[in-house]
């Protein structure tokens, strides 16, 4: 998969050996990925070989999750539209549009107000 940041490599995390269960459709910047039903957006994107999720406001440094617990927020991405939504505590769903979160996100504040 080609995206913005080179990073290819060898990904840390990867499907169990021989675990053909059911796979879901989930794209990723318009790439469609085949990730394992059940497991979390972030894992879901690590095992694909993605290694950048989202750019630091101020110096736009790429960041990609570090605790995989809900914890430190280096995971956030966009989710079906929906910005800096914390990939590690999102299970994966069929159809699914994620995108790489760019900075900060946009404050929408007509939803705030009511």
């Amino acid at each position: 998969m080609h995206t913005e940041f080179e990073e290819k490599g060898v990904s840390l995390f990867v499907a169990e050996a021989g675990s053909g269960g059911e796979k879901v459709r989930i794209y990723f910047d318009g790439q469609p990925l085949d990730v394992p039903a059940g497991t979390s957006v972030a894992s879901a994107l690590l095992m694909s070989g993605v290694r950048t999720f989202r750019s630091t406001p101020v110096s736009a440094s790429p960041r990609a999750p570090y605790c995989m617990m809900g914890v430190c927020f280096e995971c956030l991405v966009e989710i079906d539209g929906r910005p800096s939504r914390q990939s590690c505590l999102t299970q994966v769903r069929d159809g699914m549009a994620i995108k790489r979160q760019k900075g900060a996100s946009a404050l929408n504040v007509a939803s705030a107000e009511g």
